[in-house]
């Protein structure tokens, strides 16, 4: 958001994330009254609801508003895509794959509970986000679209996962390339989704839904820049997650391939991408360009 002397004006963080804790109690509400083994309901309610700037599901309720809808009718998909996150995360920290203690300032969930229960909790949130958007979202022909927005987003995280953790790029593909392919997937993915599946909700046309997906495609991208920029400059205590894991595993990261001032860079242009995006949308769009603006500066 720029104001007259042509400089974006100053973001009011509370007011703009405060839509989320309506999001935490759709969510609580429904692992409430969903049948589960207690357990498990204790397990997907220590990952789902642990703390966190929900910017996915923020996404989701704010894509419906600039496109003229209401975000009360977005609730669902915002909540099933913090659903598939909290999933993803759970997954991510697991001994197999980066095994991590430490989560949004919290023991992981393999730690919390056990291998086991982490492994059991993040398949049902997967399964449990469908779910809601089936029984929730009541016009079929909507619901089909989201439920298809969905399964494609996280798909394409696995896929990111994989090219992440397990590559299998063809030869002579450069770095830059192989990490752009990483980021727009385990990452881009399901902010990409998150924007869509709101616009969706919101009733966008073609044109609007097409503007949408452009700009969740910049900051699907630029989130995971950011990432890789803030696990070299700040410290486990601050992130809540541990840092320099990174480098410690040899990671392909926009440090690592454009150094901090190319990396910072290139949040930049991602960013201003983003914006361009959105022309057009006027004051509907104003929580939006302000969570990019957000994104782009965060420090945790």
């Amino acid at each position: 958001m720029t104001n007259s002397t042509g400089t974006r004006a100053a973001i009011d963080l509370e007011a703009l994330t405060a839509p989320a804790s309506g999001v935490e109690d759709y969510l609580e509400r429904y692992l409430d009254e969903r049948a589960l083994p207690g357990n498990l309901r204790e397990a997907t309610k220590y990952a789902a609801l642990a703390p966190g700037k929900r910017m996915r599901p923020l996404l989701v309720l704010y894509s419906c508003r600039a496109v003229g809808g209401e975000m009360e009718a977005a609730m669902a998909p915002a909540a099933a895509i913090e659903m598939i996150h909290a999933f993803s995360l759970v997954h991510d920290d697991l001994p197999a794959m980066d095994d991590d203690d430490l989560r949004r300032g919290r023991p992981t969930l393999h730690v919390k509970t056990n291998e086991a229960m982490a492994i059991l909790a993040g398949d049902a949130l997967m399964g449990l986000a469908f779910e809601m958007l089936m029984t929730r979202v009541s016009d079929a022909e909507l619901a089909r679209a989201v439920l298809g927005e969905l399964a494609a987003g996280t798909n394409d995280m696995v896929a990111g996962q994989v090219y992440d953790t397990l590559p299998d790029f063809e030869e002579g593909i450069e770095p830059l390339e192989r990490l752009k392919a990483i980021h727009r997937h385990k990452t881009g993915a399901l902010i990409r989704a998150s924007c869509r599946m709101g616009a969706m909700m919101g009733g966008a046309d073609a044109g609007r839904l097409a503007s949408i997906t452009a700009y969740g495609e910049a900051i699907g991208l630029m989130f995971q820049v950011v990432d890789d920029l803030l696990d070299v400059t700040q410290t486990t205590e601050h992130l809540g997650k541990t840092a320099g894991k990174d480098i410690d595993q040899d990671k392909l990261t926009y440090p690592s391939v454009l150094g901090l001032d190319g990396t910072r860079g290139e949040v930049r242009r991602l960013s201003e991408l983003a914006h361009a995006s959105l022309e057009g949308f006027g004051e509907a769009a104003r929580p939006l360009r302000d969570l990019c603006d957000y994104m782009s500066i965060r420090t945790n």
